[in-house]
């Protein structure tokens, strides 16, 4: 299904690019992320023709007006999705947590299938791991070590890509959600939320808790979220609002908010907002407390001091970065040292506010990076079809250990393990092999013991287990699940809009699925270059 705006824009005769990700609705994070690559897309190529392939595009077509043209890749036959990549110029992966056991592949097969037909791709700031299944992994060595560029938005993720064994450069920059402007969440929005006016507020993100708590039982876990919460309204003489980022955060809210002595103190944020206003309402906070990687994104951004819970090595790693405290876990003997590091948060940050800002403005410079990037992607494809040649290569800075910005894993400008595919297709005038099977490592083969995300798989396919039954040459599965719906695996930051987890980590235990991989208009600010979305609500 291709969706076109109701009021198209005037006819962009530019570069056709495609953005693939995990787009539709389902996660704030994810749709934070497809705002500012449409942004940065928009701001490097304004007469662009936008090409969104999402896995639902009438959600898509909904909230991203800028985009000129949405394609749906889940729950569609395969030859509508592959129809739409000789047209690309470019190919975009990302940004966002979609690396990992159970979706890698999926993803995967359409930038396969999209280098086979000679178009080049770009994977544009991408979370990877955990990556243990022997198919994801050889997914991921063969495809990304083909595509013009591959930066990924944090050291964790590097670090899965050369575990994995993929041998080509990799640029570290930070995820594009750091670019997302804020939009106005109003009094009467408050109002219509019961939230008074004036009253001193705690924010609080709560999802699953993976590694954050594997030794707790939920209960015991939510009890202790509880006693956070409970001691923040007594020490600060505050309201607590939980703020689901993924539908089914809304559970554990509840039940969070259950365990309270002073559940009265207590709100769900219950509307359906655009990122951009989730950023807008951390305004209002005084103190952040959370699990999800963009609710901790978006308190850094506005400046709130943070406590981030971790449960995956993104978080980890974006702690780090931000110079917040960065707990191993939590376990229910240590509820009085968790107390006690919201208490010096809450007593230090006068502090160390002025440092975190500058940590923030650094981050926000690495995550225009990847902007900058395929921007100078952009420019090659261009010069290239003036001459009729390929796009050269990039090429970067070898490094071992690559800090923020930087580019590791091979020699600067030097061969690429694999290389990208010839422009001018196979030699012998064979068809094309999207096939990603060959050579694929045994079911017994090396896995990846880090488990960078740190959530439990719920229902996800056996590692190594087949994906479809199909084995067309065009590299594709079905697009269609076994149930007709669409996948819901992707463990990444999620939103109250959708019922599939994303890639903060999975929080039902449907299946996979085998469909393909797999919002109002956005501008940039002329004077920070921040994105901006549209007002709209996320619907379900």
């Amino acid at each position: 299904m291709t969706l076109r705006p109701s009021h198209p824009h005037p006819d962009r005769r530019g570069p056709r690019i495609g953005v693939l990700g995990s787009y539709g609705g389902f996660n704030t994070g994810d749709e934070a992320i497809l705002t500012c690559v449409l942004s940065c897309l928009r701001a490097r190529r304004p007469d662009a023709h936008l090409v969104v392939l999402s896995r639902n595009a009438e959600h898509t077509l909904a909230h991203h007006p800028d985009a000129d043209e949405v394609v749906a890749w889940e729950g569609v036959s395969r030859n509508h999705v592959l129809d739409v990549l000789p047209g690309l110029e470019l190919l975009v992966l990302g940004g966002g947590g979609i690396l990992y056991d159970g979706e890698a592949r999926r993803y995967l097969r359409l930038v396969r299938a999209a280098q086979i037909r000679r178009v080049p791709t770009f994977a544009y700031a991408v979370g990877a791991g955990p990556l243990t299944d022997a198919e994801d992994r050889d997914a991921v060595r063969t495809v990304l070590a083909e595509m013009d560029d591959v930066v990924v938005r944090d050291e964790e993720s590097r670090l899965v890509l050369e575990e994995v064994g993929l041998e080509r450069e990799v640029t570290v920059t930070a995820d594009p959600a750091l670019l997302l402007a804020p939009e106005p969440f109003t009094e009467a929005m408050m109002r219509e939320e019961g939230i008074p006016s004036g009253a001193r507020l705690v924010g609080m993100s709560v999802r699953e808790p993976g590694r954050a708590a594997e030794k707790l039982d939920e209960g015991d876990y939510h009890a202790l979220l509880a006693d956070v919460a409970d001691f923040l309204v007594r020490r600060l003489d505050a309201r607590v609002v939980f703020l689901p980022m993924e539908r089914h955060d809304v559970r554990h809210a509840h039940a969070v908010l259950s365990h309270m002595t002073a559940p009265d103190q207590g709100r769900i944020l219950h509307g359906d907002y655009s990122p951009g206003q989730v950023l807008g309402f951390m305004r209002h906070l005084d103190v952040a407390v959370g699990m999800r990687l963009h609710f901790v994104i978006f308190a850094a951004l506005t400046g709130v001091p943070v406590l981030p819970l971790p449960y995956s090595g993104k978080v980890f790693d974006f702690a780090r970065r931000l110079g917040a405290p960065a707990l191993v876990g939590v376990a229910r003997e240590q509820a009085g040292l968790l107390l006690a590091e919201v208490d010096r948060l809450w007593d230090e940050y006068p502090q160390r506010r002025a440092d975190l800002g500058a940590r923030v403005a650094e981050l926000s410079a690495s995550a225009r990076e990847t902007c900058e990037r395929c921007g100078a992607l952009l420019d090659r494809i261009g010069a290239a079809r003036d001459t009729g040649g390929a796009p050269a290569p990039t090429a970067g800075p070898a490094a071992t250990s690559a800090p923020e910005g930087t580019t590791s894993g091979g020699p600067a400008g030097g061969p690429r393990s694999g290389g990208r595919p010839s422009r001018d297709g196979p030699a012998d005038g064979s068809p094309p092999d999207d096939d990603l099977t060959g050579d694929r490592p045994t079911a017994g083969g090396p896995t990846d013991d880090s488990h960078a995300d740190g959530a439990p798989s719920g229902d996800r396919p056996p590692a190594g287990s087949p994906t479809d039954g199909d084995p067309a040459d065009d590299g594709l599965a079905d697009n269609n699940p076994a149930d007709g719906s669409p996948s819901d695996s992707n463990p990444a930051d999620s939103s109250p809009t959708g019922d599939r987890p994303t890639a903060d980590g999975p929080t039902d235990g449907d299946p996979a699925g085998d469909g393909l991989a797999g919002d109002g208009p956005t501008d940039c600010d002329p004077v920070d270059r921040s994105c901006r979305g549209e007002p709209r609500p996320l619907s379900a």
